[in-house]
């Protein structure tokens, strides 16, 4: 017989009644939104408004912002009413904003106003949003950055370059990390941002990629002004701001389906069994292996939601980003092994946006050559593997030359 309280997926064994109490509050308030507002039926927007007003955009977030001020581990219940009855994943739609703006404002905005002017439009989707970090001089070491913030009065003034801007060219706000203190060691003269990307002085311009697509974009910023009441928090303390955006990216990079079978795995299953002509032993051999990976993973994560509690992710978050980018590379890998001859046929280089999913992706191909970018964006593996092993094993750091010094004087390639 199961026990109630394995009722919920993302609900762990041998909870209290409270945790079901809350399981079960969690899931009427989501089939009472699915009734109100039939998510087949009326505008992308209204639906995931309604969410954010009944708290089920994050449950983990305080009520009146998008969440019940509940466990992380009870989103899965939400999820799972909400998208079974053809729900869209708002993440697709909106990944940066649901994956890392959302948490990183709410945690640093300087007032509640201002999150709340800025989290529904995210929620709905109205709003989407772009993370400006990287530079050309400053990837793997983001706090190498040179991008500068000036004051001028209440406003900040910006000047610089931001590259492998993922959806800049759509974005309405962007997370924008600058310096404000050359004198001060790399890692202390940062602050952070949330930059109007419609702003005077804010360029984008698109990057075309291996796919045809064009996600990625440059950004050049010229004399753009940012309002100090759209800084996150104090002036210097951006890097510590900047970990909350970098530990929910690798968080919701790292992700996988809740159920089993989900995932980039389901592909390589339905690709297997669509083409019994092509089916060997060997095949079937590498597609369990990868099967049996790809479960394993899956659990991990469960384990991993089930105990969240309202709190963001640790750098444990790193574990599930650097196993699910390298094992997505390697089911693509066996895919485009599976067709043979056929894996180099790629139909279109003709751009195309996400769809009511947002599911922007194209064939296996395409998927293939996109899953290259696995292992570099959101963390390089190297990088993942660092922070795995400093900030959860315990083992000695690197031996860092810059340590202390102002970054105006650390050399510059």
């Amino acid at each position: 017989m199961t026990p109630a309280n394995q009722r919920w997926i993302g609900v762990p064994y041998r909870v209290d009644m409270s945790t079901v109490a809350d399981a079960d509050r969690v899931a009427d308030l989501a089939r009472q939104v699915v009734a109100d507002h039939d998510p087949k039926k009326v505008p992308i927007p209204e639906f995931l408004g309604a969410c954010y007003d009944a708290g089920l955009s994050w449950i983990h977030f305080p009520e009146g912002l998008g969440g019940l001020g509940l466990s992380r581990g009870l989103q899965a219940v939400a999820d799972r009413i909400l998208q079974g009855a053809g729900g869209p994943v708002p993440l697709g739609l909106n990944p940066m904003g649901y994956g890392m703006a959302a948490p990183t404002v709410r945690e640093h905005a300087q007032s509640d106003e201002l999150k709340k002017d800025l989290l529904r439009p995210l929620a709905t989707t109205e709003h989407i949003w772009c993370q400006l970090f990287s530079e050309p001089g400053a990837g793997s070491d983001l706090a190498g950055l040179a991008t500068s913030a000036v004051p001028d009065g209440d406003e900040w003034v910006i000047n610089g370059q931001k590259v492998w801007t993922s959806l800049a060219h759509r974005a309405r706000w962007g997370l924008l990390l600058a310096r404000t203190d050359p004198d001060a060691p790399k890692h202390k003269g940062l602050t952070y941002f949330v930059l109007d990307m419609q702003a005077p002085g804010v360029e984008t311009r698109p990057l075309r990629q291996l796919t045809g697509q064009a996600e990625f974009n440059e950004v050049y910023i010229t004399d753009a002004r940012i309002p100090d009441s759209h800084r996150l928090g104090a002036v210097g303390d951006g890097w510590r701001v900047a970990m909350t955006t970098l530990m929910n990216e690798r968080s919701a990079l790292g992700g996988s389906g809740s159920r089993r079978g989900d995932g980039t795995i389901a592909e390589a299953v339905s690709l297997w069994a669509s083409r019994p002509d092509l089916q060997t032993s060997v095949s079937r051999d590498k597609l369990t292996q990868l099967w049996l990976r790809s479960e394993a993973q899956r659990l991990t994560s469960e384990r991993s939601r089930a105990s969240a509690t309202v709190g963001g992710p640790g750098p444990e978050a790193s574990i599930g980003k650097m196993v699910g980018a390298e094992l997505n590379q390697q089911i693509y890998q066996w895919c485009m092994d599976f067709l043979g001859p056929e894996g180099i046929l790629y139909h279109s280089y003709a751009m195309h946006g996400a769809n009511r999913e947002g599911d922007w992706r194209g064939p296996i191909q395409q998927r293939f050559l996109r899953s290259r970018a696995n292992t570099i964006e959101g963390g390089t593996s190297e990088v993942m593997r660092n922070i795995l092993g400093e900030r959860v094993l315990g083992l000695p750091g690197d031996l860092r030359a810059d340590a202390g010094m102002p970054w105006k004087e650390v050399p510059r390639g």
